[in-house]
């Protein structure tokens, strides 16, 4: 088979991999959908000879990349119960492996642990973007038959990111909350977030994306290259400011611009990977009673629940995907993903 490699400095190949077979605890999915995600784009554009990216070590030699992956179970390992998978089973990928017996793993939350160097499928052991992906059973989660695989390829990071930040926020229909960049994850928040009831805010610097934050359902849009997103935040809210705020952008002046624009006593969520952000403590934390939390991805279980709640409250995921690819298009697809205009991406098998 043949998967994306990238090779740094916005460059990528197509390298010829052997087809995986199952070891004793492992499945083999044939891919049917895999979904591009902004931070496939910090590994897309880091340095050749560098090691890593957002932290996270990387293995020597090619890796196939993504870390969205969806498909359907074609060969289990001799170890693998029928209640773990099944051929032909339709099925996400939460796409980590830890220890499995910490309390982090047991828990679902396999990216956590503390015990061995966490693989991360897509980022430093093969990923979705191939034909087949070998996985351990441990790592599935089934895929709904109301859902496309394209929209459990988006859960399976992008959509279950966002999801899962606003569940950690304790999002209610009570609540104002401003979303800054509306990439595919940001745009993924506002959808959630209108489904929970709250009343959105979308910021981006694209025009474009503000227009499919509109159509998604965001009560007010605003663009900080145009207009001071704090004073605008405050006029929306009557001076009182967002009771949340998400950063999904990584870019600074947006951080620091979503922890202005929060409540005193409100919550600010960073979700976007990478970069920094500087804080005047007393004025923008302590003053305020302020309460700043990260949250990254998500567990298994609520990988799960973001599927179902899609499928109860009629969430279009679908509706997140502006083009589909074939795996022979990467350059083409990482390169008008690079420019960070447009919505989401996936290859489709």
């Amino acid at each position: 088979m043949r998967g994306v490699v990238f090779t740094g400095e916005r460059g990528l190949e197509l390298m010829a991999f052997p087809d995986p077979t199952p070891d004793a605890h492992d499945v083999v999915i044939a891919m049917k959908a895999s979904g591009m995600c902004g931070s496939d784009l910090h590994q897309y554009r880091r340095p050749k000879g560098q090691t890593q990216a957002t932290g996270i070590p990387m293995k020597d030699g090619p890796v196939i990349a993504g870390h969205e992956p969806c498909g359907v179970v074609v060969a289990v390992g001799s170890a693998v119960e029928a209640r773990e998978a099944r051929v032909g089973q339709r099925v996400m990928v939460h796409h980590y492996q830890g220890c499995t017996q910490c309390n982090h793993c047991r828990s679902g939350w396999q990216q956590l642990c503390q015990e061995v160097p966490v693989k991360v499928y897509g980022n430093n052991a093969h990923g979705g973007h191939a034909h087949y992906l070998k996985v351990p059973a441990n790592t599935l989660v089934p895929l709904p038959d109301e859902l496309s695989f394209s929209a459990g390829a988006a859960i399976a990071c992008g959509s279950g990111t966002a999801y899962s930040a606003l569940r950690r926020m304790n999002l209610s229909g009570n609540d104002t909350i401003a979303i800054f960049g509306q990439g595919p994850v940001g745009l993924a928040a506002t959808q959630y977030a209108k489904a929970m009831g709250a009343k959105v805010i979308a910021l981006d610097i694209s025009p474009q994306r503000l227009e499919r934050a509109r159509a998604f359902g965001a009560d007010d849009v605003i663009n900080p290259g145009s207009n001071d997103p704090v004073a605008a935040i405050r006029d929306i809210t009557h001076g009182r400011y967002a009771d949340l705020t998400l950063d999904t952008s990584s870019n600074p002046d947006a951080r620091l611009n979503a922890i202005r624009s929060t409540k005193v006593w409100g919550t600010m969520c960073f979700v976007g990977e990478g970069g920094d952000v500087h804080i005047d403590v007393s004025p923008h934390l302590l003053r305020r009673q302020l309460t700043l939390v990260a949250s990254w991805t998500f567990s298994n279980i609520i990988q799960a629940d973001c599927a179902r709640f899609s499928v109860e409250r009629g969430i279009d995921v679908d509706k997140l995907f502006t083009h589909r690819w074939s795996i022979d298009q990467a350059e083409e697809a990482y390169k008008l993903f690079d420019r960070q205009v447009d919505g989401k991406g996936v290859f489709l098998m």
